[in-house]
């Protein structure tokens, strides 16, 4: 926590040494205060001097006046620097997480890494924001008035060193039970994100298979366990503040009662007696302002241990030391040699042993039954996984010794679930190409079979599309992403599955259309269909994560029979020959 923060408030120095000065200064005049108003009840009430009384008051308004002042400006100050370092940590967090590849999101997770991003930062930040001026004030003031304390009078003040104890004693046993609280609390509001976005993204799902019920059920029970462990926080803090209210007003009974004694015994003036009351509020209430940075720093540690959690991560991918200059131009010749592939923890390999050369000018499909390792093949080009023996190469260079960005940049993607981010559909087309053209956006959605359903909306270009693409069917965001990646006109285009949602017209369509735009271009597409990929220049076929067979349709039709096999599970033996 204090590591975290002292990254984050580094760049702040400048504001800090002012936030600083301020509040010396507000706590320099918060203790000089009672010592004015002891000498005007010594010097000028006892003696009637009502010149010395204004004189004397006229001085504390100026005081309090420069107490007030140096408040609100140090309290601006400060929730600035807090502000600005949780808007730094949210953007490091997001940088951070924008590094990581598929093995860091699927091993944290996206409900978490939201919940990190945002609910625990915002509890850094408020601690911050407290910490600048209670951490700052509450110390100074307490020492500050202690000395004053016995100033005023050595004796009575040793009951500071009864009352001070007893108040740090309750307070640390509360705050002993309520760190783990805090630290299951951030956990099970995890789970809360978790079975909310499970139900928001399968809502068609659920109610497809009548499960609103149980999902209720489920949500209920996450609900009710973070509503218990709040109320059991609660509690603690319920009684914190009725006791340090009765250790505080007992503190001024006993301050009372003997200060009264040695009043009227003459060896205490009144006004020390007055002034000795408001520093042992001073002391207390600092106390007390402590506590609220205490109530609020087990959660902020919890919240700063899981966002450290993230920062500290060292993504199994990134970009090497020295890499190979981006080339002037990409050809997208896509070579595999002898891959293996791995998941963490798995007892075996996904993907064993694959060889082959996807040229440019050719159409290179791979296909194979459920669980084969199609999918994760292609996300071995642009590096979403990394090979665990053997390389993947574009235009001869290793993919591990190549900037990503520069490898990103010859790829054009488009995944198994089309994706499209909230804003326009020019937005979306644009996403890899900001510069292009609305000519540009139309020619591609032209090819990929989407001008028609664009043209009839209203807005056409600029039709908004929701967060996802929830306001457009599944046939359209596949085109859209088709689309999306034409625009950008890169060296390697990688189809995962992208045709599954188009109709069989609609599909021969677009195989034909894309002929012409990717003539120059090495073209990978994975496929379920067979009619989707029968006319590639080169099909590769997997089965259990090996290469069983390379050819043309002809020739894996004579000499592969798993290929046959899924031909013949789709295709009748006239429509396959």
């Amino acid at each position: 926590m204090i590591g975290l923060l002292r990254h984050h408030l580094a760049p702040y120095r400048r504001d800090l040494v002012i936030i600083v000065a301020l509040l010396v200064l507000q706590v320099l005049g918060a203790l000089y205060l009672p010592e004015l108003n002891a000498d005007i009840i010594n010097n000028g009430v006892a003696q009637g001097d009502t010149g010395y009384i204004v004189r004397v008051g006229g001085w504390m308004l100026v005081v309090s006046l420069v107490v007030v002042a140096t408040a609100i400006v140090g309290i601006y100050y400060s929730s600035r620097t807090a502000m600005s370092v949780g808007r730094d940590l949210r953007s490091r967090l997001f940088r951070t997480v924008q590094t990581f590849s598929l093995r860091e999101m699927n091993q944290l997770g996206a409900p978490s890494l939201i919940t990190r991003n945002t609910n625990d930062v915002q509890q850094v930040q408020m601690f911050a924001q407290v910490a600048l001026t209670i951490m700052i004030t509450a110390p100074l003031t307490a020492v500050g008035a202690f000395f004053m304390a016995i100033r005023q009078d050595g004796p009575l003040s040793l009951l500071l060193l009864v009352i001070v104890p007893v108040m740090v004693v309750l307070i640390g046993s509360i705050m002993v039970r309520a760190v783990p609280l805090f630290r299951a609390m951030q956990v099970k509001i995890d789970r809360i994100n978790l079975v909310l976005r499970e139900n928001l993204t399968g809502i068609r799902v659920i109610r497809a298979f009548v499960r609103t019920a149980h999902e209720e059920q489920r949500f209920a029970a996450a609900n009710a366990d973070l509503t218990d462990t709040t109320l059991r926080v609660n509690r603690l803090f319920a009684l914190l503040m009725p006791a340090l209210m009765l250790v505080m007003n007992l503190s001024s009974v006993a301050v009372v009662w003997f200060g009264g004694h040695r009043v009227a015994a003459g060896e205490m003036p009144v006004g020390n007696l007055m002034a000795f009351l408001a520093y042992l509020m001073q002391v207390l209430f600092s106390v007390m302002m402590a506590t609220m940075v205490l109530v609020m720093w087990p959660r902020a540690a919890a919240s700063s241990e899981r966002l450290n959690e993230v920062l500290a991560v060292e993504p199994a991918i990134h970009d090497p030391a020295v890499p190979e200059p981006a080339m002037a131009a990409v050809r997208g010749t896509v070579e595999f040699r002898d891959v293996e592939f791995g998941y963490p923890g798995a007892a075996d390999p996904v993907l064993t042993g694959i060889s082959f050369t996807a040229r440019p000018g050719q159409t290179t499909a791979i296909i194979g039954s459920t669980g084969s390792g199609k999918s994760t093949l292609i996300n071995l080009v642009p590096r979403l996984y990394d090979v665990t023996a053997g390389a993947v190469l574009v235009d001869g260079v290793d993919v591990r010794d190549r900037a990503r960005a520069d490898l990103w940049a010859s790829i054009g993607l488009v995944p198994q679930r089309a994706f499209l981010f909230s804003g326009t559909i020019a937005d979306n087309l644009r996403f890899g190409a900001p510069g292009a053209t609305d000519e540009q956006l139309w020619r591609a959605l032209e090819i990929a079979q989407g001008a028609e359903f664009v043209r009839a909306l209203p807005e056409g270009l600029e039709a908004p599309i929701e967060q996802g693409g929830a306001n457009v069917s599944g046939g359209q965001r596949q085109r859209l992403a088709i689309a999306r990646a034409l625009v950008r006109d890169p060296a390697v285009y990688v189809f995962d599955d992208s045709f599954s949602a188009l109709d069989y017209a609609t599909d021969a369509r677009l195989r034909a259309a894309l002929r012409e735009p990717t003539r120059q271009s090495c073209v990978l597409v994975v496929a379920q269909r067979v009619s989707t990929i029968r006319h590639a220049d080169q099909i590769l076929v997997l089965d259990e994560g090996r290469l069983v067979g390379v050819g043309t349709h002809a020739s894996l039709m004579a000499d592969c029979p798993t290929y046959g096999e899924i031909v013949l599970s789709q295709l009748s033996a006239e429509e396959a020959a």
